[in-house]
């Protein structure tokens, strides 16, 4: 079997498309045929070393998290797939391998994947979803009939908290590049603002804004001006700085999304109903992966979609 892997921390030139043989699954795993996986900027960051306290010092490392494909093999104590399911899911931090021709993948972090919808729109779903619900639900309290803010409204965790938020209910405003304004409207953004904007034009008019702009913030500032009384303001940016600020009193909170089995599969089930979908900007065989990936890194490559990689 093929994936991409690293022999240490670094830049796009330590990644290696080389062969691996696949442990078998354990009690609790599923061997999984990959056939689509979906690139997201956090699989730069590990590879540069930006998680090493939390990825190890254990080479070679393998690159990619989220997948879709169909089960192979099952261990002896699962019981949420069998073998020929199709499936989607996602990596645990430390082990990732979602570049590759198979992955092995812990039972709860696969859910079946819905008929209608194709490895590769599923293959872009499981971390940016993940990351919207819990941020609009877990941490943001979203309620049907509020008013949502999404800053960076056509990222993917942006574009994901867009589609859920009206799924729940919520009117939602947002911010994206000028020349973006007229896709965010078709979506359904309104009022749709620019990343300059003045947050002194809309304020207090936002039960929740939620930051999804990652290294590219809205200035806590800004938010709070937009902010109603009592509102919330989410950032899917962990830094130490917004850690630091969610541990003081008030309204900001700052998280890492964690892997939830029933997360999960409340996201297939809204791509299955069609409330939930991300473009794809372009897809590529595993054997051009690596330049594709360093494209997208350096950012040239990803004009709001998805690159996605398949086994061929």
């Amino acid at each position: 079997m093929k994936r991409i892997q690293y022999h240490q921390y670094g830049g796009p030139e330590v990644m290696r498309l080389e062969d691996f043989e696949p442990a078998p699954p354990g009690a609790d795993e599923v061997l999984v045929r990959v056939h689509a996986a979906g690139a997201n900027p956090m699989d730069f960051g590990i590879r540069a070393g930006r998680m090493k306290a939390v990825t190890g010092r254990r080479f070679p490392r393998a690159m990619g998290y989220d997948f879709a494909g169909v089960v192979e093999a099952i261990g002896d104590r699962v019981t949420r797939v069998h073998v020929g399911d199709e499936v989607l899911g996602g990596m645990r931090l430390k082990s990732a391998g979602a570049f590759a021709e198979v992955v092995v993948a812990r039972q709860q972090d696969v859910v079946h994947k819905p008929a209608d919808l194709s490895f590769e729109d599923a293959a872009a779903l499981p971390t940016v979803g993940i990351t919207a619900l819990q941020a609009l639900v877990k941490h943001g309290n979203l309620r049907a009939g509020q008013a949502v803010f999404v800053h960076s409204c056509l990222g993917g965790v942006g574009r994901s908290a867009v589609q859920m938020a009206m799924a729940h209910g919520a009117t939602v405003a947002g911010s994206c590049r000028d020349s973006a304004r007229p896709e965010a409207r078709d979506l359904g953004v309104d009022p749709v603002v620019d990343f300059d904007f003045d947050p002194a034009s809309l304020p207090r008019r936002f039960d929740l804004v939620l930051d999804a702009g990652g290294v590219h913030s809205l200035p806590v500032k800004a938010a709070r001006t937009l902010l109603k009384p009592g509102g919330r303001i989410v950032s899917v940016l962990p830094s130490p700085a917004n850690l630091l600020r969610t541990a003081l009193p008030g309204p900001f909170h700052a998280f890492a999304a964690k892997p939830v089995t029933e997360d999960l599969e409340q996201v297939a089930q809204a791509a299955g109903q069609g409330t939930l979908r991300l473009p794809i900007s372009r897809t590529v065989p595993l054997s051009q992966a690596i330049p594709a990936l360093t494209e997208l890194e350096q950012g040239g490559a990803a004009k709001r979609g998805k690159l996605i990689i398949t086994p061929r």
